[in-house]
């Protein structure tokens, strides 16, 4: 459980929520659910890492911004390993879309477990659930949308079969 509170947020409408009046503050997201907690074993594809010192804000807690690139490592360290089949040659992945939930401070010094399992496949995207644990404790997670690129024409190209079947070992279980 996060040690912050899990409140839902709420904004101010100019068209009245659902059975409220004009202007009223309204939910925009619900709650999370306790068995929302991500367990590591559900992430088929797993590393491990060193929190370092650079990784510290003035707060002494490792910065948000550097989630993204713990994430980028375990997004990398899959698709570019040519022997997963992930890369054929003329494409390139891009991430398009990055969602992190922080629910935990990480400190320094230490180490941490990165999980990873594909939730979703779209003509030309890959959705990830991804997750990094500290001391057995999931600390952040995050999912991610990657696009195949075209490398001579730059543009979003279709997910070819070989790919698709090459990704299904990555299923994110649970």
């Amino acid at each position: 459980m996060s040690p912050w509170p899990r409140q839902p947020l709420a904004v101010t409408r100019q068209v009245g929520c659902k059975g409220s009046k004009f202007s009223e503050i309204c939910p925009v997201n619900a709650p999370l659910r306790s068995d929302a907690d991500p367990r590591l074993e559900d992430f088929p594809y797993r590393l491990s890492d060193n929190v370092r010192f650079a990784d510290l804000d003035p707060n002494h807690h490792v910065n948000n911004a550097v989630y993204a690139t713990y994430f980028e490592t375990g997004r990398v360290s899959l698709m570019k390993d040519r022997s997963y089949g992930l890369m054929p040659d003329g494409v390139a992945w891009i991430m398009v879309r990055l969602d992190i939930h922080f629910r935990a401070e990480l400190r320094w010094p230490g180490t941490i477990e990165m999980g990873l399992g594909v939730v979703k496949f779209g003509r030309t995207s890959v959705t990830f659930d991804q997750v990094v644990f500290s001391e057995g404790k999931c600390v952040a997670s995050a999912r991610s949308v990657s696009v195949l690129l075209d490398e001579a024409t730059r543009k979003p190209t279709p997910l070819t079969p070989e790919i698709l079947a090459n990704l299904q070992r990555w299923m994110r279980r649970g």
